[in-house]
């Protein structure tokens, strides 16, 4: 298809530019810079693309670039292969898990979401891949990102940061993880996981909107696994305005924890390495008055020939160490399943 032929060529020539994928639709978007600047995000109209913590605010903005839009045609699967990663981290995981659920018995905080990150050392086809991964997963935001001074970043993840359209916005509470099946039965730990995001975005935004409808927690499929998931919608006060919520939103305790600083602080101090934009968010902001934003997870970087697979999980004080390694190998088969070696 063209519009792969395309990227191939951007990638050839190192320009900027992503391509992404809503949920359910089947339009391939383009954005291409004009340039190898790196634009730093400033509220300007564009595709966003922001870290977990600390890192540079990228945006490829709308204006004075190229943009396009096509139909996807059928993607034929390539064949994949199973990728194995440098080395094993079951036992270091599990001693994070350990003292994650410590402290939090210790009453530092309520919940931590902690995070490793899987080293591949063959390298993809990364075109193929991504072709894998758009047709793999219908109802997940899919996108390929690059930059010279960023890195190129791939993923196809299924939680909603915020959608929001004038004053209306909308945004999901996403939390507990399991592998599917027909008859998916949730244990207290990982309802209470759920309801711990839920409560936080209510208390962020119950102030600052006029109305607020919260619906029950229900049972999603997200490739290979299942998740609980609420849906909570408003409207913006005038004072409230998009960026305002955005901040509010980010990072959700889906992502870091409750109390928010206190479970970032132990995630800084302990996880051992940098999630540069795992966990952070990205999509377009503010396009026709539209802004709609999701969370990076279910993601890898190619860092030269090498590729990180990104995952992490819920910790609350009834989490096992070693259930919560297994959650991190499914999650990571999000992407593994999608690879073609190059």
């Amino acid at each position: 298809m063209q519009v792969f032929e395309e990227i191939n060529t951007l990638l050839s020539a190192q320009y900027p530019f992503v391509c992404y994928v809503k949920p359910n639709e089947n339009v391939w978007n383009l954005l291409v810079q004009q340039n190898e600047e790196l634009v730093e995000f400033s509220n300007q109209s564009g595709f966003v693309f922001m870290p977990f913590h600390d890192g540079k605010q990228v945006v490829i903005p709308f204006q004075g670039n190229s943009y396009s839009q096509g139909n996807l045609e059928n993607l034929e699967k390539k064949p994949t292969e199973n990728f194995t990663s440098g080395y094993d981290q079951k036992a270091t995981f599990e001693n994070l898990v350990s003292d994650g659920i410590t402290a939090i018995r210790k009453g530092d905080f309520d919940k931590v979401v902690l995070s490793r990150k899987i080293v591949l050392k063959e390298p993809i086809a990364i075109i193929d891949s991504f072709e894998n991964l758009i047709s793999t997963y219908p109802t997940a935001f899919r996108y390929l990102f690059f930059h010279p001074k960023v890195g190129l970043w791939m993923g196809a993840t299924p939680e909603q940061l915020v959608k929001i359209n004038q004053s209306q916005f909308e945004t999901v509470a996403l939390a507990g993880t399991q592998l599917y099946s027909e008859n998916v039965i949730w244990e207290a730990k990982e309802i209470e996981e759920q309801q711990f995001v839920t409560n936080y975005i209510i208390s962020k935004v119950k102030d600052k909107v006029n109305i607020l409808i919260v619906s029950d927690a229900k049972t999603v499929k997200a490739g290979n696994l299942a998740h609980l998931k609420s849906f909570i919608s408003g409207e913006l006060t005038p004072g409230f305005k998009a960026n305002d919520l955005i901040k509010a939103l980010h990072p959700t305790p889906a992502v870091c924890g409750l109390p928010k600083e206190k479970a970032i602080d132990f995630i800084l101090k302990n996880e051992g390495y940098k999630r540069k934009y795992y966990a952070g968010f990205l999509g377009e902001y503010n396009k026709d008055n539209q802004t709609d934003l999701f969370v990076n997870l279910r993601c890898l970087e190619v860092e030269n020939d090498i590729v990180n697979i990104y995952v992490g999980c819920g910790i609350t004080k009834d989490s096992n160490p070693e259930k919560e390694f297994i959650e991190t190998e499914n999650k990571s088969m999000t992407m593994r399943n999608v690879l073609v070696s190059k």
